[in-house]
């Protein structure tokens, strides 16, 4: 950040309340386990019963530094294994690092896992004394607290039965009634959402939104991009234990897409050192689901997404212009082939598609040997969610309609949204209010 001052004092003093702004500050942390082939390996070398040590060490974060300013709704983003748990774990004091450290400013609220910190033979409404007061509630604070958690909770007279009988919902209801019902300055959440159901959801993110409000902090970790690019002021993307980046969220989340299709990875001497370094590898993108069929006189040889920026991809943000290639290659002579592809749903609902012959494009032969690249162009106007592509190589032979090869499910698309309406296009209107 960059400011235009008239004096070096002034500079100071900008800089002096940005410091003093900062309510998580990760310097240089690092985090190393020791991986044992067997229980009696990690006995042995504590006794010093072993000529040289029985562990591989593990690097599950490699000098990680950044900042969180107060007010701020951070995204922490990145594949399975890329140490977001570990620093939220590090942050929230539930584990140390190997090195490096954390400094908090403020009452933290973690909602790291399912159930961490509840006692499974208490009732929910003993835990919530029991959690209360590990945060350092008295029981009156607690008392004024409950109506609202209990309300937030609403999961009826199961506050009154021991947790192990809960769902996985009601667990979570709970655990997020408490967490933000506490007056948290700092509100750290990892997951956990992903197992309430849609109405409770959108209950917390409407918490979010009040948190927001009132000035409050949230660090959460998610992997549904539609939360991250709609909530978010600024997302940090780690991958290996590297931060490969922290900035505004658009741009992060155009970078993750290329981690998730392997167009973006750390090398391997950038992730001992912690740099932030990166390679290209080649992209495969196909669903290891696919049906496919067809008489064999034509196939489809490869089919990709390229988004907006000219990059391979399987994920789009809503709104964006992208497009759909399928590389064919005939077999046989061809007298009127049609190039077709359909998006589904992930319960197999069509929802959209189209063919060459619908679009009136390339209406000619093919002769065999002869191969060809289509290439379908448009804007993603789908809701955000979870899609699937399918392909479809036809024609006719005379009054004969051939499938020549068809792919089902053969790509995953992710459509990121900040904005859904209802159904599954958004119909962009634009909104005028008028007095009359």
């Amino acid at each position: 950040m960059y400011y235009k001052l008239d004096s070096y004092t002034s500079y100071m003093e900008k800089k002096e309340d940005n410091k003093q702004d900062i309510v998580i500050d990760v310097r240089e942390v690092s985090k190393v386990y020791h991986l044992y082939e067997k229980p009696s390996d990690r006995l042995r070398e504590a006794l010093h019963l072993c000529r040289g040590p029985k562990h591989k060490d593990h690097s599950a974060l490699k000098e990680l530094s950044f900042s969180i300013r107060r007010g701020e709704t951070v995204g922490l983003i990145g594949t399975n294994g890329s140490g977001k748990s570990t620093i939220l774990k590090i942050i929230t004091g539930v584990i140390t690092p190997t090195s490096g450290e954390v400094k908090v400013d403020g009452r933290i609220s973690a909602l790291l896992e399912l159930g961490a910190g509840f006692n499974n033979e208490y009732t929910g409404i003993e835990n919530i004394y029991l959690n209360g007061t590990m945060s350092g509630f008295s029981k009156k604070e607690i008392d004024e607290k409950l109506d609202d958690i209990l309300a937030f909770a609403d999961i009826g007279d199961y506050v009154y039965q021991p947790v192990k009988t809960y769902s996985s919902g009601m667990f979570v209801r709970l655990a997020f009634a408490l967490a933000i019902n506490i007056d948290p300055e700092i509100l750290i959440v990892d997951e956990a959402l992903s197992v309430g159901d849609v109405f409770f959801q959108a209950k917390c993110y409407r918490k979010f939104e009040e948190f927001k409000n009132q000035g409050k902090t949230i660090l959460f970790v998610t992997h549904d991009m539609s939360s991250v690019a709609k909530y978010c002021d600024r997302v940090i993307l780690l991958e290996k234990g590297v931060k490969l980046g922290d900035g505004g969220t658009r741009e992060m989340l155009d970078l993750y897409k290329q981690v998730l299709v392997g167009q973006y990875a750390v090398k391997e001497d950038a992730a001992e050192t912690g740099a932030e370094a990166f390679s290209f590898p080649e992209v495969a993108g196909e669903s290891d689901q696919t049906l496919e069929y067809g008489s064999g006189k034509a196939c489809i040889t490869e089919v990709f997404i390229t988004d907006d920026k000219g990059l391979h991809t399987n994920a789009l943000i809503k709104g964006s212009s992208f497009s759909i290639t399928m590389r064919v290659e005939a077999k046989e002579d061809l007298p009127s082939p049609i190039f077709a592809f359909t998006f589904k749903d992930v319960k197999g609902t069509e929802i959209t598609g189209t063919n060459t012959m619908f679009e009136k494009a390339f209406l000619t032969g093919m002769k065999a040997g002869e191969k060809k690249e289509i290439v379908f162009s448009q804007k993603m106007d789908l809701q955000g969610g979870e899609y699937l592509l399918s392909f479809g190589l036809t024609g006719y032979e005379g009054e004969t309609f051939t499938v020549y090869h068809r792919l089902y499910d053969a790509l995953h698309v992710s459509v990121i949204s900040d904005k859904n309406t209802v159904g599954y296009y958004d119909m962009n209107s634009r909104i005028e209010v008028r007095d009359v």
